[in-house]
């Protein structure tokens, strides 16, 4: 993430000062999260919360529950977070959290007992206009609802604007779900048009069948594309015709997995992306293609709906094969932008209508990939490199425009 700060800044030809300004989080903090367990003993577990940079508003970013999560990582995912709110033009800067723990080994009360601590630890740092947490990695809208009562009860008043993604019961939003998945395939559909490709039955990999693959695969089977294989945690499956969605959604949820789906072959560890297609879509972690895997990719196009999905290494890769990546900070940002939408609802006391969202949603998104695109274009440099330099440079415009205090 440093590098990236470092070569967007020189693209974007911004001042030292503030490559230097994005290279250190504004505040980190770390927490002990005392939880007493089902059995009366009490384990002690570890959370952070980060703001990167608030120049362009306040903090905004998930809070994630998973047993690798630690400080490095969240204060990179909080930088992705400033570069993604800027590339999409709303008004938030990045904020990341976590805590590091495996939510699967814990009951529903020590998953709440465990979250409403961690949220009074870290309460002091949020706040409407201050930081903004949203669901992440395994997490969902009842950890957001227990983050906001928390908060609420420490204040004593509501505050409905202090976390999105949170149930539609208590000021939620009706399409803040999947609105991750729509904005990738927005993007999917303008990157087949910049580079003159047909949309109808191209082939689709997709890996990571969770919140964002799984109404993702839908979303592009509706598109008319074809969804030839999936995998997730517990295997894949693979149908060169196009899988059945429907039928392994339905599969997925019974089970657990999609690996076992009767309506395809399975697939051995690995070889999802040397399966022939025209877009690969990493949908779960981190990491998921490195160098080797950039080099046996099918796919022309990669939409990264992950975070930072690609290694720096497999990017060097993929750019020699002339593969055409749209980065993570651009084509999973509908999230984001979805949740700025869902903040300003619970700010004015009054909700949008559903078109309206999908409208603005799209236009967003659009926006922003155009403004990519042509930069890339301009600069003869891949879409990760532009879309960080565009980033950069709007909060450059930011940082100078308020000076250095005092």
């Amino acid at each position: 993430m440093l590098a990236r700060i470092d070569d967007a800044a020189a693209l974007a030809g911004c001042s030292a000062a503030v490559a230097q300004i994005l290279r250190v989080p504004e505040r980190v903090v770390e927490v002990a999260v005392p939880v007493r367990l089902d059995s009366g003993e009490v384990q002690v577990f570890t959370g952070w919360r980060v703001h990167h940079n608030i120049a362009r508003g306040p903090a905004k970013g998930g809070i994630r529950f998973h047993p690798s999560v630690d400080a490095d990582e969240v204060k990179a995912l909080a930088a992705e977070m400033t570069l993604k709110t800027a590339v999409v033009e709303i008004p938030f800067g990045g904020g990341k959290g976590g805590v590091c723990c495996d939510p699967a080994q814990l009951s529903e009360g020590e998953l709440e007992r465990l979250t409403r601590r961690y949220a009074y630890e870290i309460a002091s740092m949020l706040g409407p206009d201050r930081d903004v947490p949203a669901p992440d990695v395994n997490t969902d809208q009842r950890v957001m609802a227990w983050v906001l009562d928390t908060v609420d009860m420490l204040h004593g008043r509501a505050l409905p604007a202090v976390v999105t993604g949170k149930p539609l019961a208590v000021g939620g939003m009706r399409l803040h779900t999947g609105a991750t998945s729509s904005g990738v395939v927005r993007c999917i559909r303008a990157a087949f048009s910049a580079l003159e490709l047909e949309l109808p039955g191209a082939r689709v990999v997709v890996q990571g069948f969770g919140k964002v693959g799984a109404p993702l695969a839908f979303l592009l089977s509706s598109a008319g594309m074809r969804v030839v294989a999936v995998e997730d945690v517990g295997g894949a499956v693979y149908n060169p015709g196009g899988l059945d969605v429907g039928g392994l959604a339905d599969h997925a949820q019974r089970t657990g997995s999609v690996g076992g789906f009767e309506g395809g072959s399975p697939l051995a560890a690995g070889g999802l992306w040397s399966v022939p297609s025209e877009v690969a879509v990493p949908a779960a972690l981190g990491g998921a293609i490195d160098a080797a895997t950039a080099a046996i990719l099918s796919a022309t196009v990669v939409v990264e709906a992950a975070n930072g999905p690609t290694t720096p290494e497999a990017d060097v890769v993929l750019e020699q094969r002339g593969v055409t990546v749209v980065p993570d900070i651009l084509a999973n940002a509908g999230g984001v932008t979805a949740s700025y939408f869902e903040w300003a609802q619970s700010r004015q006391g009054y909700p949008w209508d559903d078109d309206v969202v999908a409208r603005r949603l799209g236009q967003s998104m659009d926006a922003a990939f155009a403004t990519v695109w042509e930069r890339a274009r301009r600069l003869g440099v891949p879409m990760r490199r532009a879309a960080a330099a565009v980033a950069v440079e709007r909060l450059a415009l930011a940082i100078e425009a308020r000076g250095l205090f005092p």
